[in-house]
């Protein structure tokens, strides 16, 4: 079942997003079973909302990709903030397409 996830975390620093999609290359290598991701900062930090095949597919992501890097290679030490939804409807306007 798809899922929506949104994410929050404090100690994510736009320097430290960047780095870790540098390194891993999500955009270059897309995630098995991510749909969408979208991220940005506000004054609490930085947030994202995805949309994933399953919660399974973004578990796996986190656990194979992301934390390697981030808290292995990188010594984050907090947890984010995360929400996961079953997702009930996904609208694309049409000719929206690509990304950044």
């Amino acid at each position: 079942m798809a899922v929506a996830m949104t994410l929050v975390w404090p100690e994510l620093t736009p320097e430290l997003y960047d780095a870790v999609r540098n390194k891993v290359r999500w955009e270059e290598d897309a995630p098995d079973g991510l749909v969408l991701h979208a991220a940005w900062f506000a004054d609490d930090g930085f947030h994202a909302f995805d949309i994933w095949e399953s919660e399974d597919h973004f578990t796996r992501f986190i656990a194979d990709r992301i934390a390697p890097v981030l808290k292995g290679e990188m010594g984050v030490k907090s947890d984010p903030q995360t929400k996961i939804s079953p997702l009930y409807r996904r609208y694309v306007v049409p000719g929206v397409s690509g990304a950044a």
